[in-house]
């Protein structure tokens, strides 16, 4: 796995999930890892466990709907010596409300959005300056099935899927001359208190997606090292000629590293034709 030892890492959703496994991921890769989450129990945890396998955390409990907070968070990660953040990887979300979109509630769609899309962009916001600023850095937006595909029954967080994917390929236009990078990784079918959510709605879900994770819940789903292996690749240097892009953990990736990108090859429109 490409070396971090001792680059900032800030991980939103870092206390359970993907953003856990993320977080842990790049601890071992050496990196000191901002752990960002508004469970105190659940950032404990992973900040113990990453202590327990000699890596370097910091706890951040911070509600990434309030930027100010955020704004906060980053101070003390200055304070604390965990600086320059050099990789940000928004891992932050939730699934929102299960079942056709006219019988799902407003209010929990609303704040479906309010998380996944405005707290991811208010974490970017705040980050983003000091990078441009630097000229260096990557940023690494979760997105996942619904960027690229209708997800029936899943209308808000496909919707913020594929809003944070469009978000993504739109800032890396904006800071492609920054030296900045940025790119969603898909991070594929993956055991996490999610896939519970599903089973718990029942018929709510539809036959597919019970079906799915019901499977995903025996086998794990995607391997946590497959996951961690593209966020490092896409934190390292060998990723400088990539941005705007939305990769999936099962994509053949590896062949990036050599390869001359068309503009529209892993977008949201997904070309995967080259």
């Amino acid at each position: 796995m490409p070396s971090l030892r001792d680059k900032a890492v800030l991980v939103t959703g870092a206390g359970r999930g993907i953003g856990k496994r993320l977080a842990m991921g790049f601890a071992q890769a050496g990196a000191r890892v901002g752990l960002m989450a508004r469970s105190k129990a659940e950032l404990d945890l992973a900040h113990l466990e990453i202590e327990h396998a000699g890596g370097v955390s910091l706890r951040l409990r911070t509600d990434i709907c309030d930027y100010e907070a955020v704004r906060a968070a980053i101070d003390r990660m200055r304070a604390m010596q965990f600086w320059p953040i050099q990789v940000l990887v928004c891992a932050a979300g939730i699934q929102g409300p299960v079942g056709p979109f006219d019988g799902t509630d407003a209010g929990e769609w609303a704040e479906t959005v309010r998380v996944n899309l405005l707290g991811t962009a208010n974490v970017i916001r705040a980050v983003l300056p000091h990078m441009r600023e630097r000229r260096e850095g990557k940023v690494i937006v979760l997105s996942g099935e619904g960027a690229a595909m209708p997800r029936a029954n899943f209308s808000a967080y496909a919707a913020t899927k594929a809003a944070l994917a469009r978000l993504a390929e739109t800032i890396a236009e904006e800071v492609r001359e920054s030296n900045v990078q940025v790119n969603c990784l898909w991070p594929g079918q993956t055991y996490t208190s999610m896939t519970d959510e599903i089973l718990r709605a029942g018929d709510r879900a539809g036959d597919r997606e019970r079906s799915d994770a019901a499977q995903v819940r025996t086998t794990g789903g995607v391997a946590p090292e497959k996951q961690i292996q593209l966020a490092l690749f896409l934190a390292s240097e060998r990723s400088n000629h990539i941005s705007g892009k939305l990769i999936h953990v099962e994509d053949d990736w590896k062949r990036l590293e050599n390869a001359s990108l068309k503009p529209a090859l892993f977008t949201l429109r997904r070309s995967e034709k080259y």
